[in-house]
């Protein structure tokens, strides 16, 4: 699911004319969504697969000005892509921010959604693509951007017994299993804990 608060903030951008990249955009829910407002969205993912089935829903939907492209956002410049705006939606790194920078006037803006470092917090392995907002303001800043919206968005669901908490995660459990996460939420709750956290960052920065 798309943030609302992220895609009101989009809403107060006049995107009729722009050119947007979506980096990191899988099937396409935020390009398509985007499309409808923007005069070009392009949405790169480096998942052939998840470009594929984000051409085929731009088709069955009628959408021409929707792009997708296989590329992999750390590596590739996005000015070959001429972007007017980069968006991103829970795909985001520093290299991704540094690319921005360049590719971006002056005034242009960077609107994204990133994990938070509290985001699982229950396990006590953050995610890589992780910020907390002092480092992550620090990135920006140094990429040329000014932030004028960032802000946390934090949701801690509580559980009566450690069946409940087991429940909760069970869509997570085969990919915590592999990255080390399982054992250590299995813990946490044998030990009394309750709770599982999700928690992101919701960004518009602008070039200065």
């Amino acid at each position: 699911m798309i943030s609302p608060r992220f895609l009101a903030l989009l809403e107060e951008e006049d995107l009729k004319d722009r050119a947007i990249l979506d980096v990191g955009c899988g099937a396409g829910r935020l390009t398509l969504l985007l499309a409808l407002r923007a005069r070009r969205v392009i949405g790169i993912d480096r998942a052939a697969g998840a470009i594929e089935e984000g051409e085929r829903r731009a088709r069955a939907a009628g959408v021409a000005n929707a792009e997708f492209r296989v590329a992999d956002a750390e590596a590739v410049e996005y000015d070959q892509f001429a972007p007017q705006m980069v968006v991103a939606h829970l795909c985001m790194s520093d290299a991704i921010i540094a690319r921005a920078g360049r590719a971006l006037a002056p005034g242009e803006c960077l609107a994204f959604v990133a994990f938070h470092v509290d985001q699982w917090r229950e396990t006590g392995i953050p995610s890589r693509f992780a910020y907390e907002e002092e480092r992550l303001t620090s990135v920006l800043r140094a990429n040329g951007f000014g932030a004028e919206h960032l802000a946390v968005d934090r949701r801690v669901a509580s559980f009566g017994s450690v069946a409940e908490g087991l429940a909760a995660a069970a869509p997570l459990e085969a990919k915590w299993k592999a990255d080390g996460r399982w054992p250590r939420y299995v813990e946490f709750l044998e030990r009394g804990g309750r709770t599982l956290t999700r928690s992101y960052l919701i960004v518009k920065a602008r070039r200065r």
